[in-house]
């Protein structure tokens, strides 16, 4: 006769689970605003699942790789991007983070330096292990004699996360000289950069401006968020409405595309660099974030969804860094069955979408492994269980400052 263990199988595994998620819950102080978790969460689910739908690496023949995309032959799912491009929505956060961090820093004391070092610090760590991995995997393909483009098409979609990082570590740097930042400012450069490319004829370079201009709009708002200047739902509703029309009429009469992000061919890309129309769509996005954060803090009030968006919030950068990597995995692992639909042929038809679909809890999984490997050059070494239940009891305490969730914020 088996002795019944009440902690073992499928009921015991979830009575884990829940305890384990009780307990952060249980240490994360009251005054937390999760609702700003939660939406660096979904703004990061949103950019890899953005990618993995729209990024196709098609194998003509053999082992060489080039990249195309859906909404190159089915235009009509540009509605896609609007979802999954969710970049301004990551600014938006960053820049409310990094504003009232910067002043609850300054109000203890900790010099400009200090608190510049502690935020990049976690930016940085993981892009060390990406870099060598792909510098050695670059090596290899070259002595395998694997075809140049191949490589490098590789490489710029592995690499492709880094402009990310640095226009988020430029912005972060500036931040004291944001902190009274109006966004209508940077919106303003951004409409004159595209006045000048677009309606006079000036040089094509003028568009890198918007880099910068472009990305800096969602994250001043997020300094006006700190200022308690967009607290009211008007502010979301104004953000909501005025960028969602603005974005459409652009699209309608101003020749902008209707996709959100870069499509192989096509005569202006909206992302690279960013446009007024993708400008407007993230006031939209915006304006849509603010007014979820009620809806999101109630939500979040359930231990176990609190504990996903933590998890998810620790390992950010290990996922934002590591996707495109397991996509490409997958890619090449697969090339050794041959020409697999959904991910080695021309995605210009639906059967390509269901196929695709199917193809994403593979890449789940792989990058899962990706995480698995190099998560802790974002976390750390992991602690023993006693010594992390002290940490966290101290940090939750008014004198302790920060909890481990809210340092890697």
């Amino acid at each position: 006769m088996t002795e019944h263990r009440p902690n073992s199988g499928p009921r015991g595994a979830w009575r884990r689970l829940r305890a384990g998620a009780a307990r952060v819950d249980a240490a994360t102080p009251a005054g937390r605003d999760r609702a700003v978790d939660a939406l660096r969460a979904f703004a990061i689910l949103g950019v890899v699942l953005g990618h993995w739908l729209v990024t196709a690496l098609v194998a003509d023949g053999g082992t060489d790789l080039r990249t195309a995309s859906p909404l190159h032959h089915m235009p009509w799912l540009a509605p896609i991007s609007w979802i999954f491009q969710t970049l301004a929505v990551f600014f938006l956060v960053g820049g409310h983070v990094a504003t009232r961090g910067y002043a609850a820093a300054r109000a203890r004391g900790t010099t400009y330096g200090q608190w510049l070092r502690s935020r990049l610090s976690r930016l940085f760590k993981p892009v060390a292990a990406v870099l060598t991995l792909w510098t050695v995997t670059s090596v290899l393909l070259l002595l395998s004699g694997t075809d140049l483009d191949t490589i490098h098409t590789l490489l710029k979609l592995a690499l492709s996360p880094l402009w990310f990082l640095l226009v988020f570590t430029a912005l972060t740097a500036v931040t004291p000289l944001l902190l009274r930042l109006n966004p209508l400012w940077p919106l303003a450069v951004v409409l004159h950069v595209d006045l000048l490319r677009f309606g006079l004829g000036g040089p094509a370079w003028l568009g890198w401006v918007n880099v910068a201009a472009g990305w800096l709009v969602p994250f001043s708002l997020g300094a006006a968020w700190t200022r308690g200047e967009v607290q009211r739902r008007r502010a979301g509703w104004i953000l909501l409405t005025g960028g969602a029309a603005a974005t459409a009429a652009l699209v309608a009469w101003a020749g902008y595309p209707a996709s959100m992000v870069g499509v192989p061919g096509a005569g202006i890309s909206n992302l690279n660099p960013p446009t007024l129309a993708a400008v407007a769509f993230g006031l939209a996005q915006c304006g849509l974030a603010l007014l979820l954060r009620e809806p999101l803090r109630r939500t979040m009030r359930r231990p176990l969804a609190w504990a996903a968006v933590v998890l998810l919030n620790l390992s950010a950068m290990t996922i934002f860094l590591w996707h495109q990597t397991a996509l490409m995995a997958t890619t090449a692992t697969g090339l050794l069955a041959g020409r697999l639909p959904g991910l080695h042929t021309l995605p210009d038809d639906l059967t390509w979408v269901a196929a695709r679909l199917a193809w994403l809890p593979v890449f789940t999984l792989a990058l899962a492994v990706c995480w698995t490997t190099f998560r802790l050059h974002e976390q750390g070494p992991r602690r023993t269980r006693r010594r992390s239940s002290r940490v966290i009891r101290s940090n939750a305490s008014p004198q302790g400052g920060k909890t481990k969730a809210e340092h890697h914020a």
